[in-house]
C-alpha cells in the first residue's frame, strides 16, 4: 500500500502544518525524505489554503489576501539528488479529497490581483463546480458538463541561493519601472504572511524576508499551469539544492489553456500519487534550463472545436508588433462575445474559458505586424448546438442564473 507522506486537514489552517510552505527558499527544511524509485502520496490544500468557500457570494474572492498564496506540500527530499541532476517525477494518479468534491473558479478585483481580462471584468466574481466522478458542472454556469483533466498547477524544486537572488533582483527591477501599477508588474517578498514550513525563529524571519513568491513560473518549474501535466505525465526537473526539494500544490480539476481568469482553473484540494527517480548530471547532459515533460496519455476525447482567431490589434484598434499577448486576448474576447449570443453573460463565458478543456495555440509569429493566436473551444461540452447556422443563434441560457459578483468596498 502506498504511503501518504504529507496529510492535510482542511479544517486546520495551513500555517499550522509544518509540511506546508508558501515561498521558495533553499533554507526551507525538507518535510520528508524518499529514495529514488519510491512512490508516495502527498495531500494538498487548494492554492488559497481554504480561503474560498462553497457558497453563492464572491466576497471571499474579493477579500482574499493574495500575499498568502500558494500553499504547497513539501519540500520532498530525494536521497542522492545533487545540483545539476534531473529529478524525474512520474505523476501516477491525482484526485480530489473525498471530503471536498467541489472546486471554484473566479476573477479577482482589479485592485486585488486582477486577471487576463481585468479591464473587462474588474470586479470579483465566482463560480462553484461540483464533481461527479470524472465530470463536472456548475450551478452558476448552466448548459455545460465536461470531463476533467486533473493536474497540479504548481510543481517544482527549491532554488539555490544564487537562483533565488536572480529571481528577486530581476523581478524587483521590473517592478521599479512602474511601482504604482495596479495590478502590479510582479510580487516582491512579503515576509509577514510567509509560511516557511518547519523553519522557525530568526532563521525563519531571515528566509521569509527574501523568500520568492510562488505566483510565476520560473526556471525550476513552479506555477506553470500546464493542464497536460496530468495522470501519466512524466516531468524532468532541474535540481539546484541537495535533495532537490520537490513541492506541489494548486491542484486543478480542469483548466483552459492560459488559465485566463487567474483564480484560475477549477481550483481544488486533493492528492497526488507520484514516483521519483534521478538522472545524474542530467542538466548538462541534456542542456536543460527549464523543466521538460511528457504529457499524460489520458485526455478528454473532445474532437470537435470552434476555433476563434485573434491578432495583435487591441480593443481600441491600436496596432501592436507581433504581440502574442494581445492576439490571445482578442481570441478570448471573440469567443466570449460569441457565447453571449446563446444567452451566457460575459462573466459566465469568461469563467467557462478558464475552466473547460479549451486549447490555446500560437498560430503565427512571423507575419509582421500581426501575430495570430487561436482559442479552440470544444463544442461537445455544451448541452446544445453552438455551431453557426443560417437560422442564427438560439438563446438556450435564459439569464436567470449568473455568477455572484462582489464590488470593491
Amino acid at each position: 500500500m502506498t504511503n501518504t507522506l504529507i496529510s492535510v486537514d482542511l479544517e486546520q489552517s495551513p500555517y499550522e502544518n509544518k509540511q506546508i510552505h508558501n515561498r521558495w527558499h533553499p533554507d526551507i527544511p525538507m518535510a520528508v525524505w524518499v529514495k529514488p524509485g519510491d512512490d508516495f502520496i502527498l495531500e494538498t490544500y487548494d492554492w488559497t489554503g481554504g480561503a474560498i468557500k462553497n457558497d453563492d457570494s464572491a466576497d471571499d474572492v474579493r477579500d482574499v489576501d493574495l500575499s498568502t498564496v500558494h500553499f504547497l506540500s513539501g519540500p520532498v527530499g530525494v536521497e542522492g539528488a545533487e545540483p545539476g541532476d534531473l529529478l524525474v517525477v512520474d505523476l501516477l494518479d491525482i484526485g480530489a479529497k473525498p471530503d471536498s468534491l467541489w472546486g471554484f473558479n473566479g476573477f479577482f478585483s482589479r485592485n486585488n490581483g486582477g486577471g487576463f481580462l481585468t479591464d473587462h471584468f474588474p470586479h470579483a466574481q465566482k463560480s462553484i463546480w461540483d464533481f461527479h466522478g470524472m465530470f463536472t458542472s456548475s450551478r452558476h454556469i448552466p448548459g455545460v458538463n465536461f470531463a476533467g483533466l486533473i493536474h497540479p498547477g504548481l510543481i517544482g524544486c527549491l532554488p539555490d541561493k544564487k537562483l533565488l537572488d536572480t529571481w528577486n533582483q530581476r523581478e524587483q527591477a521590473l517592478i521599479d519601472t512602474n511601482p504604482n501599477r495596479v495590478p502590479p508588474l510582479a510580487n516582491p517578498p512579503a515576509p509577514k504572511t510567509a509560511h516557511m514550513g518547519a523553519l522557525q525563529g530568526a532563521d525563519r524571519d531571515k528566509a521569509a524576508a527574501e523568500g520568492a513568491r510562488t505566483v510565476p513560473p520560473r526556471e525550476h518549474g513552479g506555477n506553470c499551469d500546464i493542464k497536460d501535466l496530468s495522470r501519466g505525465a512524466r516531468v524532468f526537473f532541474p535540481v539546484y539544492v541537495k535533495g532537490g526539494g520537490l513541492s506541489v500544490g494548486d491542484l486543478h480539476f480542469s483548466q483552459g489553456d492560459g488559465e485566463i481568469t487567474f483564480c484560475g482553473a477549477i481550483e481544488m484540494a486533493g492528492w497526488v500519487h507520484m514516483r521519483v527517480s534521478l538522472i545524474k548530471g542530467g542538466m548538462e547532459k541534456y542542456a536543460i534550463k527549464n523543466p521538460i515533460f511528457k504529457p499524460s496519455p489520458i485526455t478528454p476525447a473532445y474532437k470537435d472545436f470552434l476555433i476563434f482567431e485573434g491578432i495583435s490589434v487591441d480593443e481600441g484598434g491600436k496596432q501592436h508588433y507581433l504581440d502574442v499577448n494581445v492576439a490571445y486576448r482578442q481570441a478570448c474576447l471573440n469567443a466570449i462575445e460569441y457565447l453571449k449570443k446563446f444567452g451566457y453573460s460575459g462573466a459566465q463565458a469568461y469563467s467557462l474559458l478558464g475552466c473547460a478543456p479549451v486549447q490555446g495555440h500560437i498560430s503565427g509569429v512571423v507575419d509582421i505586424p500581426n501575430s495570430c493566436a487561436t482559442l479552440w473551444l470544444p463544442t461537445e461540452i455544451f448541452d446544445f448546438d453552438i455551431q453557426p447556422s443560417a437560422a442564427g443563434p438560439v438563446k438556450h441560457i435564459k439569464g436567470d442564473v449568473d455568477m455572484p459578483l462582489s464590488r470593491d468596498r
